[in-house]
């Protein structure tokens, strides 16, 4: 079996994978890396959105072994210790979430977009957010939470 390697959350991390593992499934199965979720298996749903290299990705579109030494970083990775990230505070103190399914990979794409559009309008907020499905619809929350963080990112 082939070994990956890569940086995870700051730190060096490697595993023999199955060359048909997807980065999610190394991250929640060997690294035990669980906040990134698996909610659609089909790239539908963005519970699994995480950061390669700087960018949002899917991880479910993904294979371990594409992320050969990339830099990821998952909403694990977010927080400072235990000082939460402008985002995850953002989200908080707007409530935005419900279930909390959705929250890791929204919170991923937002912080992807703040830091890409940090002005972003209401309709650009929701045009990104097309890729993440939130079934409790919180998504007027969700818009919020980021309105809120561009201020303090």
């Amino acid at each position: 079996m082939p070994t990956v390697s890569m940086t995870v959350n700051g730190k060096k991390v490697s595993g023999e994978v199955e060359g048909r593992i997807l980065l999610v499934q190394f991250l929640r199965e060997n690294l035990r890396l669980t906040g990134t979720h698996v909610g659609c298996d089909t790239s539908q749903c963005g519970a699994c959105v995480v950061h390669v290299n700087g960018d949002s990705m899917k991880s479910c579109t993904l294979l371990a072994v594409q992320a050969e030494g990339a830099e990821v970083t998952t909403i694990e990775g977010l927080a400072d210790g235990d000082t939460l990230h402008p985002m995850q505070e953002a989200f908080r103190d707007n409530h935005g979430l419900q279930c909390g399914f959705c929250t890791p990979g929204m919170v991923m794409s937002a912080v992807d977009l703040v830091k890409k559009n940090p002005k972003a309008s209401e309709h650009e907020i929701r045009e990104w957010l097309e890729g993440n499905i939130c079934r409790c619809t919180g998504y007027h929350n969700i818009v919020k939470s980021i309105q809120q963080a561009q201020q303090t990112m």
